[in-house]
């Protein structure tokens, strides 16, 4: 928890339920131990894509697909979404709560390795949500970039790494000092490549949000 906790509960308290599917999935998922995104950016995502509008998503981390779903509901009609996963077990799962949904027409989900799919994707998105292994968004980068619209809006989720990231390298363990490395290089990127406008927000286990800027923007500047 990178926010004071009572300050997180007194947020989440003032919330609404989901519909009555997402409060079904996110509570078998709870119950199997599959993380899913937190309320705190539940509500956060709601917001910024009634504000962007978007009519082509883009989901690295499909789990049982819970995002995509909460996107879906929140995207105007005709958005269409492409979610990958890798993890055999969630996809099956993921399938089946699309179709309990009547979503499986709008979600689009590719099975494989994320940093494989993204190479042969073609086209651009409007919105991105990133929400998969840590260590690889680093990797994902390049294609993610050039696969997001000029305007669109990048959102990666759960980079405070539960506040390891801001420490030493020497204070994480040692298993995690690779993901470590990777996420503060991640988080250098999104700030620093020119391309980019982006805001590092405390949010549950916090969140990037970056804006691709045309390159008229970029000349201006």
């Amino acid at each position: 928890m990178i926010v004071d906790e009572r300050i997180v509960t007194f947020i989440n308290s003032l919330d609404t339920e989901n519909s009555e599917i997402l409060e079904a999935i996110e509570q078998e998922a709870l119950a199997d131990g599959v993380p899913i995104i937190r309320r705190e950016m539940q509500s956060f995502l709601k917001v910024l894509l009634l504000m962007q509008k978007p009519m082509r998503i883009l989901e690295v981390g499909t789990a049982v697909g819970f995002s995509a779903l909460l996107m879906s509901e929140y995207a105007p009609a005709g958005c269409r979404i492409t979610t990958i996963e890798n993890y055999e077990k969630r996809i099956a799962i993921a399938r089946k709560n699309f179709r309990r949904a009547g979503r499986e027409r709008q979600i689009t989900l590719i099975e494989g390795d994320a940093a494989e799919v993204l190479k042969d994707l073609e086209g651009t998105y409007d919105f991105v949500f990133m929400d998969a292994a840590k260590g690889q968004y680093i990797h994902y980068l390049p294609d993610v970039l050039r696969l997001l619209a000029e305007g669109g809006c990048l959102v990666s989720d759960n980079v405070m790494q539960g506040g390891d990231v801001i420490e030493s390298r020497f204070a994480v363990e040692r298993r995690n000092r690779t993901i470590h490395a990777r996420m503060r290089e991640y988080l250098y990127e999104l700030k620093h490549r020119e391309e980019l406008t982006t805001s590092i927000i405390p949010l549950g286990d916090g969140a990037a949000v970056s804006v691709k800027r045309g390159a008229a923007q970029e000349a201006e500047s």
